[in-house]
């Protein structure tokens, strides 16, 4: 005869299984591609495939053949590696002229921005040295530059001994950037204090104030890929009001 906690057991394991059925088969699987390579110690580019696992594309399970091609159903070798062309083929999606519109498969927004940039123009006519998502994101990591380092990545092309010296845009670059880590840093501290807030009146009003605090900061962001700062300065503006704001009536209600 079974117990009420063996009852409760059974009921968690069949949910459990419902939901492993009803979930979409990307979801329910890690990368082959990464299990076969992470299991074969000479396979090319390990510290690329660490970087993956680690990144937000490991963890959300977008796997090697969203960039690379392939199939990842297999673990058949010549299966598995059928149709992938070498990053620099032109027609690669891992192609440096490519790799915009590869990663704005997902980052739609901001792939739409920086089609409208000169650095998008410069790179559909063929110069090596423009700037793609990688320049600033990382191969695979998907981490972003710091201010200091995008200052830096700025000033390779823009410095005042180079061919396109525009000196004050490495300065502008670091500190709308700097700005964005700062209104980040001001959302995620209110954040923990909203949900502390007993009365669920004000906690619901604080949550939207935080969420539309959220908006013209993600409108910042997705801006700045069209490397023309106007939109990217108002909007952040915008939002640090709105953080300051918030932030102001949770602490001292």
């Amino acid at each position: 005869m079974i117990n009420a906690k063996g009852q409760i057991a059974q009921y968690s394991l069949f949910v459990l299984a419902s939901l492993l059925l009803t979930m979409p088969v990307m979801a329910q699987q890690q990368s082959r591609c990464a299990d076969c390579h992470f299991s074969n110690p000479d396979s090319p580019e390990p510290y690329h495939l660490v970087s993956w696992e680690r990144s937000a594309h490991g963890r959300n399970l977008v796997g090697c053949e969203n960039c690379h091609g392939g199939d990842a159903t297999t673990f058949e070798s010549f299966r598995a590696h059928q149709n992938i062309l070498a990053s620099r083929d032109p027609a690669s999606p891992a192609h440096r002229r490519n790799i915009p519109r590869t990663c704005g498969t997902c980052h739609s927004g901001p792939f739409v921005e920086f089609q409208k940039s000169q650095h998008f123009e410069l790179l559909q006519e063929g110069h090596q040295d423009t700037p793609v998502c990688t320049t600033c994101h990382g191969n695979v990591a998907a981490q972003l530059l710091s201010p200091k380092g995008l200052a830096s990545q700025c000033a390779r092309c823009h410095g005042a001994d180079t061919e396109a010296p525009r000196p004050e845009y490495a300065v502008q670059g670091k500190q709308l950037l700097g700005g964005i880590l700062e209104v980040r840093a001001l959302l995620d501290e209110v954040r923990p204090l909203i949900k502390r807030v007993k009365d669920e009146a004000r906690r619901e009003r604080f949550q939207y104030a935080y969420d539309q605090a959220q908006v013209p900061l993600t409108e910042a962001t997705v801006a700045g890929h069209a490397f023309v700062f106007t939109t990217l300065e108002e909007r952040l503006d915008t939002a640090r009001r709105r953080a300051e704001t918030l932030l102001e009536e949770v602490v001292n209600p």
